[in-house]
């Protein structure tokens, strides 16, 4: 008889500052409950073992004879083809470092060819929002529904004129967490002959991304919301635009070659990717990134299953609490990773934020997260709390802030506030700073 023996179940990336304690208002210190996972995560244990590995390493790349600046070099071209893997690219695509998804948008924005249509829904981030300009731009206001967006999107591309076309789409609202039909819009778009660049930046951490399987073009990331905080991010698509496009950029590295004709300079840019690196590359962080893909996709089945039973907790939790009101672009089931944002009746969103630090030591989003479209039509003009998930989060952690809501909604907080440069903090705060900033 044969006895099948388990399977052990692989342990969950751990992040640094996992055992973090802050201070509190009553003097005490406790474990940071970190809920903004959505605005920057923290960094992957294997990340910085990985970067205090290259330090001593560490040299320019592609420039320099030297031992050090060879390992350099090899390291920053393995982060290409991490990044690569990770966003299952096809083999001819460009790998482009940048600083966030931010720059990777409007470097590909500064490529477009001239007279292509852009067509975008206006509750994205403003990073994929605000880099389109032109009479070419076309942004579409959100429907109630996921198929709504798809239809949309169909008759906004019917109308748009011959040449050029790209569709901005986002992956998961940073918002509300609720994950687009990525593959569906590709489809409508393949239809009309346009190309698709896919905002990644909230998707990555929480889901496998492959852009063979969705048919987009391309996809931009940041490090520092993939676990690797060091100042990295990429743009990964079709080079043939990139190729044709004035560099983003101008310096050295950029350039194959530069030549003195008297009154002015002649220029041969270099090929991509390089034509849009100007400067030294960011080796470390872009190390960074390549290590923190790697984790990622080896750990997806048991980082989702991690992820979905604290966002059920969390919004069954919070649905709980008196005059709490989730936001939601395509409604309440719909899919979604771990971002909730929500607004409490009666309640300055940025007061609660400021309570829950002070009082509970737990870390939350207050305001409009750099999507204020978007925010102010769901919440109504008010200002909202969103709370995010991820590889730091714990159960704990979601029912300490589901309990702290409670108390300060129904019992009020246990100190005075008051406004400073417009946030909200204790009346008398005497947390100390750690000893790096005194």
């Amino acid at each position: 008889m044969t006895v099948a023996v388990p399977r052990p179940v692989a342990a969950l990336p751990r992040v640094v500052g996992a055992d973090l304690k802050v201070p509190l208002v009553t003097g005490q210190f406790v474990e940071y409950a970190n809920l903004d996972h959505a605005a920057s995560a923290p960094c992957l244990e294997q990340v910085r073992d990985a970067v205090d590995e290259l330090l001593p390493w560490y040299a320019s790349v592609h420039r320099g004879a030297g031992f050090a600046s060879h390992v350099s070099t090899r390291v920053y071209g393995q982060a290409r083809d991490a990044v690569r893997r990770f966003l299952g690219a096809r083999a001819g695509d460009a790998v482009v470092f940048t600083r966030n998804t931010t720059d990777a948008l409007n470097l590909l924005a500064r490529a477009l060819p001239r007279r292509t249509s852009v067509v975008l829904f206006d509750t994205d981030h403003h990073a994929a929002l605000l880099p389109w300009r032109g009479p070419g731009v076309r942004r579409l206001r959100t429907p109630s529904s996921a198929a709504g967006a798809v239809l949309e999107l169909d008759r906004a591309l019917r109308a748009c004129p011959e040449g050029p076309r790209l569709v901005v789409v986002t992956g998961a609202s940073n918002v509300t967490g609720e994950v687009w039909p990525v593959a569906e819009l590709a489809a409508v778009a393949r239809r009309h002959g346009a190309r698709v660049v896919l905002d990644a930046a909230q998707l990555a951490p929480h889901r496998p991304v492959d852009l063979k399987a969705l048919d987009v073009d391309y996809a931009v990331l940041s490090g520092h919301k993939l676990y690797a905080p060091f100042g990295a991010g990429a743009l990964v698509g079709r080079a043939d635009w990139l190729r044709a496009a004035e560099p983003y950029l101008v310096g050295g590295g950029a350039t194959a070659l530069v030549t003195d004709h008297g009154d002015r300079l002649g220029v041969a840019w270099s090929a991509v990717p390089e034509r849009h690196e100007a400067g030294s590359p960011n080796v470390v962080g872009a190390h960074a990134l390549g290590v923190a893909c790697d984790v990622l996709g080896r750990h997806w089945e048991r980082t989702g299953a991690h992820e979905r039973g604290l966002l059920a907790r969390l919004r069954a939790g919070l649905a709980t609490v008196p005059g709490v009101r989730e936001l939601s672009l395509f409604g309440a089931e719909h899919d979604r990773v771990g971002v909730v944002s929500f607004v409490v009746g009666g309640q300055d969103a940025g007061y609660l934020a400021a309570a829950l630090s002070a009082e509970h030591g737990i870390g939350v989003r207050d305001g409009a997260f750099c999507a204020h479209v978007a925010v102010h039509r769901l919440a109504a003009g008010q200002r909202a709390l969103r709370a995010s998930l991820g590889l730091g989060s714990t159960e704990e952690h979601v029912d300490r802030l589901v309990a702290a809501l409670r108390s300060l909604v129904l019992e009020g907080p246990r100190v005075d506030y008051a406004q400073r440069d417009g946030r909200w903090e204790p009346a008398q705060d005497t947390r100390p700073l750690p000893p790096f900033l005194v």
